[in-house]
């Protein structure tokens, strides 16, 4: 039985943990953390929990390919509750709901009864909704390795994927900013720019809306620290060990060849090393002298962040007759880190057990845009504590106008920023995807190292634009490039 070390306990580190040891592996997890996660975490302030990740997950449907992974992993299983919220978003409008349903015939109706000058558009959204619903994430086995289990994707399926090729291609080429545009109705722009965000390509928004009309997406009970505590449950289960507060300082090679890791100034000896803390951070600082590889040196031209500002609230306040997403208008734009926001969006979790005192609500909002280098810079001056004080003010002060009940009801207000994410999660930039814009093609880097023997990568850097399933495939990727080398038989389970 070969020892193997993961670095990271992240999604993509316990994916790539768990499959390491259905296929006989000795598997221990470096965390430097405290909790499981990584980038995928919640975190409690004074009661109230605030998801600070997941707010729908692809794969949370038993029809689709990847909810085998999911379930194989821990992170649910037949006691999962998932939530499949509708609507996704209300935005309020000079008085007017305007929504943006779950059901596309459901969003078609209320859409035409909105802006029956938008006709031709909301059929045209309508229309290639439908397509893609037929696009499932595909689980996909590595050339040469030998499997348990193949997985299959049905003749019918492909061809249904294949399609809808023009129209990715076709969207690939426009963001959400642009395709928004051809709309008159300013409410039902303001929906779509903050489904996914306004830079990203329109076909990671109608990705992201086949999956929920598709009754895919849904949101996990307990949200990213039920599924990470279930994938650690199961990696522990299964005989492996997590050691937290265990930063990896380097990874040792000797000879082109892995041999261990250096961990609070001890050798811990393995015979192989899966990577799934950030990759751009990993190869640049884990290493005696940084690797530069050809797939790694395009990674680092390539990568572009996505580094939001995260502010969590706490009201003591029953919030729960309202929708789970809103988005409120701004009469005047709202000045943040040199940019312009013109609506409040807030996701509301009133509706949770267990994410407020009884009688008070749990609130988020993203600021959208990379802020790493305001951040860097105000810490840099010292001023990075009193700028967190001044935009929980600004945001205290919006969340009021648009809601009054909540005026002198602010319990908790806490800010994340990419300083946040890269200090807990030791990410790059702080960021937590890979941004991709429009004329931004889709890259896949390996999963293994080209000079070093028995060196594996896994987590969201290695597929643009990254999220929660490509870490968990990319660790069972992993684990399958561990086994082809090994020359053992993948045990991993996908039906």
């Amino acid at each position: 039985m070969k020892k193997v070390i993961v670095v990271g306990a992240g999604i993509a580190g316990m994916s790539a943990g768990i499959y390491a040891l259905q296929s006989g592996f000795d598997v221990t997890i470096l965390e430097q953390h405290t909790i499981p996660g990584g980038n995928c975490t919640s975190w409690r302030r004074k009661g109230y929990l605030f998801e600070g990740a997941l707010h729908w997950l692809t794969g949370s449907s038993k029809k689709t390919h990847l909810n085998h992974v999911w379930r194989n992993v821990g992170a649910l299983n037949d006691n999962t509750k998932i939530h499949l919220k509708d609507s996704l978003y209300t935005c309020y409008y000079h008085g007017q709901e305007v929504c943006f349903y779950r059901d596309p015939d459901k969003l078609r109706h209320h859409l035409l009864a909105v802006s029956p000058e938008d006709a031709k558009e909301i059929k045209s959204l309508y229309k290639d909704i439908k397509r893609f619903m037929n696009f499932k994430v595909p689980v996909i086995d590595i050339k040469g390795v030998k499997v348990n289990q193949k997985s299959k994707m049905s003749p019918l399926e492909l061809m249904k994927m294949i399609r809808i090729l023009p129209k990715i291609i076709a969207f690939n080429k426009i963001s959400v900013e642009d395709y928004s545009q051809k709309f008159k109705h300013p409410a039902i722009r303001e929906l779509l720019l903050n489904i996914v965000g306004e830079t990203l390509t329109a076909s990671a928004l109608f990705f992201t809306l086949g999956c929920l009309a598709a009754g895919d997406g849904g949101y996990v009970e307990g949200g990213s620290l039920v599924m990470t505590e279930n994938m650690a449950k199961r990696f522990k289960g299964l005989g492996g060990e997590i050691m937290y507060s265990s930063p990896v300082e380097k990874v040792i090679v000797v000879k082109d060849e892995v041999v261990g890791v250096l961990v609070n100034g001890k050798e811990i000896i393995s015979d192989a090393v899966i990577v799934t803390a950030d990759t751009l951070t990993s190869t640049q600082k884990l290493f005696e002298t940084p690797l530069k590889e050809p797939w790694m040196e395009e990674m680092r031209k390539n990568v572009k962040f996505m580094a939001n500002t995260f502010v969590s609230i706490g009201v003591e306040c029953d919030l729960s007759d309202l929708p789970e997403g809103m988005i409120f208008p701004l009469q005047k734009p709202f000045t943040f880190a040199g940019e312009d926001f013109r609506t409040l969006s807030l996701h509301n979790y009133a509706s949770y057990k267990g994410y407020a005192p009884i009688g008070c609500s749990a609130l988020t909002t993203i600021f959208m845009g990379d802020t790493y280098e305001y951040w860097k810079a105000k810490r840099n001056s010292g001023e990075y504590e009193l700028e967190k004080e001044k935009l929980a003010k600004s945001v205290v002060h919006l969340l009021e106008d648009k809601l009054p009940q909540t005026k002198g009801k602010v319990k908790v207000i806490d800010i994340a920023t990419p300083l946040t994410y890269e200090r807990y999660c030791g990410t790059m930039h702080g960021s937590w995807m890979t941004l991709m814009e429009k004329e931004d093609k889709m890259v896949t880097y390996p999963s293994i190292s080209q000079y070093i023997k028995n060196l594996y990568f896994a987590g969201q850097r290695l597929q643009t634009p990254g999220g929660l399933p490509v870490a968990v495939d990319t660790g069972r990727k992993a684990v399958q490039h561990l086994c082809k080398d090994a020359q053992v038989v993948f045990q991993g389970k996908v039906d």
